[in-house]
């Protein structure tokens, strides 16, 4: 969105006259004297004015709800956010209305009408991995509708958004990993549409530079996901004619088929190959080898999330601007990734 929504303040503002003036003649109260009235829906049809509908809605009965809508309840990630995402709701007198993507951006389109329908007060989402088309999410931004996007975002939209330093995370990360002694370090990452995934490889990418090791893109294979892809990916990654010694997997989900598939070529971890992951999923501590993991503050991402969300809720039809909050993540070191590094 290029420029901010025209409000009715903004009308109210350049006729000189109060906000309420405005409100009233554009609903076409008999009180307002008809010059006035005139006057404001003129001005209202240059400016383009459009009116927040789901505001208008609320002013005569206030849901306090939030629709939440997610990729799959059934990632760790996702299902703790959410746990988080509701007790800060709770606590500010609000209950949520919950829908999954199920990583299609089709589905989450309808899910989003649904709760535009069912009145819900403001959004929280966080895109699928089909993010190639966020056109309905835009909708919501050009009319002023609260929403905040957490972790899976997009730079194309200007709107508040909760997320970690992914470049940051896989940048330690894989230095971790060169730091035990790793060369040939390759990535098992997410869908190349998946701007999270993009900023894990870009983190990953300058690790390897910054320690004088060659990049090749024949090292980064993306996954989309599923267990059967994620086998398929690490088996034609063990097959390349220098294979790996180390590898970052962009999630846990992904790295226990891909640790299941080298096992079952005989591949020792971390001896013939040292690994390190994203999410530290509570799994991660009890596999054989343990897995080292980066992990995300996803409790306080929750509060913060709901906190910029009713910071929006509460402002009214006054455009807030929109914020970022970038979060720290900690590399949590287990066996998968410690090798005896001889000086």
């Amino acid at each position: 969105m290029k420029n901010a929504p025209v409000t009715i303040k903004d009308i109210a503002k350049s006729l000189n006259i109060s906000i309420s003036t405005v409100s009233r003649a554009l609903r076409g109260m008999p009180e307002i004297h008809p010059d006035t009235r005139q006057a404001v829906v003129r001005l209202a049809e240059e400016l383009d004015y459009q009116p927040n509908q789901l505001a208008k809605n609320l002013a005569k009965s206030r849901t306090r709800t939030i629709g939440v809508v997610v990729p799959n309840l059934s990632y760790y990630f996702f299902s703790s956010l959410l746990n988080s995402i509701e007790e800060a709701a709770i606590q500010a007198g609000y209950s949520l209305l919950i829908c999954q993507s199920n990583e299609s951006s089709l589905r989450e389109k309808t899910h989003i009408q649904n709760l535009m329908r069912s009145q819900v007060e403001g959004f929280i989402i966080s895109l699928p991995r089909d993010t190639s088309n966020c056109e309905h999410v835009e909708r919501l931004v050009s009319k002023n509708v609260p929403l905040v996007l957490v972790d899976r975002h997009t730079d194309s939209l200007k709107v508040s958004k909760v997320i970690v330093d992914n470049y940051d995370a896989a940048y330690k990360a894989t230095e971790h990993l060169i730091e035990n002694g790793c060369r040939r370090i390759a990535c098992l990452a997410g869908p190349p549409q998946l701007l999270l995934s993009n900023q894990r490889i870009d983190g990953y990418r300058a690790a390897l530079l910054s320690h004088g090791l060659y990049t090749n893109d024949q090292y980064i294979f993306h996954c989309d996901y599923t267990q059967e892809d994620t086998l398929m990916q690490t088996l034609m990654m063990m097959n390349l004619p220098q294979p790996p010694d180390g590898l970052l997997t962009i999630s846990d989900r992904i790295a226990y088929p891909a640790i299941y598939a080298l096992k079952q070529k005989g591949i020792r971890i971390p001896h013939d190959l040292a690994i390190a992951s994203f999410n530290n999923e509570p799994i991660s501590a009890f596999l054989s080898p343990a897995l080292t993991s980066v992990s995300q503050p996803i409790q306080q991402m929750g509060v913060e999330t709901v906190r910029l969300l009713l910071k929006q809720i509460d402002s009214g039809d006054e455009l807030v601007p929109p914020e970022t909050v970038v979060m720290d993540t900690q590399l949590v070191i287990r066996e998968s990734s410690t090798r005896l590094v001889l000086a």
